[in-house]
C-alpha cells in the first residue's frame, strides 16, 4: 500500500500540473471490473484513456495480466508496471506502445 501511495501523490500532482497547464482536462482513477480484476491507476486525458499504471515492489515479477487485459479493453496509449525497487534505466517509457515494465525512477522521472 505504501508504494502505491507513493506512485498515486506523484500521479496526481501531474495530472494537477498538466491540467492547470492547459494540456487538456486530466483525471486519474481506479479501475476493477466485475470478475475483481483490476489496475492501480487510470490516467484520462479529456474522458479518454490515456494510461494505465499497476505498482509492484519488486522488478523480478511478470508483466500483470490485468494490465495486458485492461490496456486491451480500454485501448489506452501506454501501459506501465512501475516497480519501485528496479534500478533506473534511462529511456523514454512513453514511447512504448505496448504494456511495458518500467523502473519507478524512470517513470517519475518523465511525468513533470
Amino acid at each position: 500500500m505504501k508504494n502505491e501511495n507513493f506512485i498515486a501523490s506523484h500521479l496526481l500532482k501531474a495530472v494537477h500540473f498538466w491540467t492547470d497547464s492547459g494540456f487538456g482536462k486530466y483525471g486519474l482513477y481506479f479501475i476493477r471490473d466485475k470478475l475483481k480484476r483490476e489496475v492501480d491507476f487510470l490516467v484520462v486525458k479529456d474522458n479518454e484513456p490515456y494510461f494505465m499504471v499497476e505498482v509492484k515492489s519488486s522488478g523480478n515479477q511478470d508483466l500483470s495480466p490485468n494490465l495486458k487485459h485492461f490496456s486491451t479493453v480500454l485501448g489506452v496509449k501506454h501501459a506501465f508496471q512501475v516497480e519501485v525497487e528496479a534500478e533506473y534505466v534511462d529511456a523514454d517509457c512513453f514511447k512504448a506502445t505496448a504494456p511495458i515494465r518500467v523502473p519507478a525512477a524512470t517513470f517519475l522521472s518523465q511525468l513533470v
